[in-house]
């Protein structure tokens, strides 16, 4: 018997021709059994009246962890800001409260309408255990990082590190190990190509920080002789694992490099915004042929973890920026927001889009609001009306990760813990 039946649903596929079906989802051994049509019968059965389904969103850029540092630092540009931030790290993090953190961003995330995210930080097989405690799925792994760490290890670490995290968290569908070396300017050339030979080796994903700022692309080009995506270019990082968090400060020709390589650029309108780093050219990105996906990067940085507020801006922003009212259009966002990010995880034969025979990563958002009334388009609701607070329920896999807006985890401790550690955070930065 079929194990799930949401009935009498508005259903936004997601799919390769954007279908938006009025009636029901059929879910059994955890993956979509029917779109439409479904089974009179089945082991749990859920009225869907009210409200839209679609594809879980995909956070494609985020440290998680650093929820716990939420509004700490503020009104600074990236640089000086960064300082101040590895500060509060430096005095806080370890194994424990990169875990604390990680299940408080990732509670964040679900109840927000996300059932996947890339995560770059300290620690991370505590940031698996989280994702895991919380039900999402999770790209995470070894870091690169010349400097001394907030993790208390050194380059020299760094390499067997990571190849210790991928003997420990063998891939699945619901782990994706990957590497991550923070960036081109906190990360030499030798480390860096070292790095990339090894997620090639274990056919992982390879993320990094790229051309976020002015500033940064002036230290590497003072270092290296040439612009950030250049430089990864010449040492052989770009391919189509390559995911690149930012992308802000790109000229035709690097647009065509990305294009080319088929890396995977990963726009982060909020926290770019908030840092002043400026505005990605996400328009002629995607005209380009760029594979281009959504994150929301850390909470310190946005100050939440809100995809929805990213897949808004990402809609509006270059609309503004160009004059072009076509510049990103709704179909590009959403797909931005889900199959490009589920791309990006290497997980698009599995979700990012709901159809017959891939995993049931859903969210269900309520649509009986005044936001929502009436509702001519179901797809323009979800990328110009819809918010987090509209989510209902979210499923990963089959399995309700929220239900009734409620998480399946209790963060009660998780909360506590966090309070009970802020006067910790605030001493090391006052």
């Amino acid at each position: 018997m079929t194990d799930l039946v949401i009935r009498d649903a508005v259903i936004v596929t997601g799919d390769a021709e954007g279908r938006v079906v009025e009636g029901g989802v059929a879910v059994s051994g955890g993956r979509i059994e029917a779109i439409g049509e479904v089974p009179d019968r089945a082991q749990e059965v859920v009225d869907g009246r009210g409200l839209v389904i679609a594809a879980g969103l995909v956070n494609a850029h985020c440290h998680a962890a650093d929820s716990l540092f939420r509004g700490l630092v503020e009104n600074l540009p990236l640089e000086p800001w960064l300082q101040t931030v590895w500060k509060a790290e430096g005095a806080t993090l370890n194994a424990e409260t990169c875990r604390l953190g990680a299940r408080l961003g990732f509670a964040e995330l679900a109840l927000g309408g996300c059932t996947g995210v890339v995560d770059m930080f300290w620690h991370p097989e505590e940031t698996a255990k989280a994702a895991a405690e919380i039900g999402l799925r999770v790209s995470c792994g070894g870091l690169f990082f010349d400097p001394p760490g907030m993790d208390g290890r050194t380059a020299a670490d760094r390499p067997g590190d990571a190849e210790a995290f991928f003997a420990a968290h063998p891939a699945s569908d619901r782990l994706i190990p990957g590497v991550f070396p923070h960036g081109a300017y906190t990360v030499g050339p030798e480390n860096l190509a070292a790095s990339r030979e090894m997620a090639r080796a274990h056919g992982a994903l390879w993320s990094t920080h790229a051309a976020e700022t002015t500033t940064e692309q002036a230290t590497v080009e003072g270092n290296y002789g040439r612009s950030v995506i250049r430089h990864l270019d010449a040492l052989g990082c770009l391919d189509d694992r390559a995911v690149l968090a930012h992308c802000v400060h790109c000229d035709e020709e690097e647009i065509a490099i990305l294009a080319g390589t088929g890396a995977v650029a990963v726009h982060n309108p909020a926290s770019n915004l908030k840092l002043a780093s400026g505005f990605a050219r996400i328009p002629e990105m995607l005209r380009a042929g760029v594979k281009v996906a959504l994150g929301t990067d850390g909470a310190i940085s946005g100050n939440d973890l809100d995809m929805f507020l990213a897949l808004r801006l990402a809609a509006t922003l270059h609309k503004g920026v160009t004059g072009d009212a076509t510049a990103v259009t709704t179909a590009e966002a959403w797909r931005m927001a889900t199959l490009s990010g589920a791309e990006a995880m290497g997980l698009g034969a599995v979700t990012g889009s709901l159809e017959v025979g891939k995993a049931a990563d859903l969210v269900a958002l309520d649509a009986t609001r005044p936001h929502a009334v009436p509702m001519f388009d179901p797809l323009t609701h979800l990328v110009y009306s819809a918010s987090k607070a509209d989510v209902r329920h979210v499923m990963v896999g089959g399995d309700w990760v929220v239900r009734d807006g409620a998480l399946r985890f209790d963060v009660a401790e998780t909360l506590a813990g966090v309070r009970e550690l802020m006067p910790r955070i605030r001493e090391a930065v006052a």
